[in-house]
């Protein structure tokens, strides 16, 4: 089956992440890469958005996915919002994640995860 890609480059937002006691306390900036490869069931039409997935809707659930409550590890975090979306979307064939927390040590841009997942065939 046919596939389109759809992406978000360093999706940036305050999360309430982590086990350390300043991280206990407040949010933190994390940025997000994420890639899905949608399973192309039927043509574009241009005049109707039903025809393709609303990648705003990725956008929220990655959003509230992030933000709706303190989560101590990126691992859980990645863990839940590709549950999530591989729930909630069909035509996601395979989704990859990558989260990460740019604040984390100073002498790097950046700390963070990066998870893979395809859906199984039926």
């Amino acid at each position: 089956m046919p596939t389109r890609r759809i992406f978000f480059t360093q999706l940036a937002l305050d999360a309430r992440i982590g086990i350390l006691e300043h991280e206990l306390r407040a949010t933190q900036p994390l940025h997000i890469d994420a890639e899905f490869d949608i399973d192309i069931s039927q043509p574009v039409r241009d005049q109707n958005i039903q025809t393709v997935l609303d990648y705003r809707l990725l956008r929220n659930i990655i959003v509230q996915e992030c933000t709706q409550a303190h989560v101590n590890l990126l691992e859980t975090l990645i863990e839940h919002v590709a549950d999530r979306l591989l729930n909630e979307f069909a035509e996601i064939s395979h989704v990859k994640l990558r989260i990460s927390k740019p604040n984390a040590f100073s002498d790097c841009v950046a700390v963070g995860i990066e998870l893979q997942r395809s859906r199984q065939p039926d």
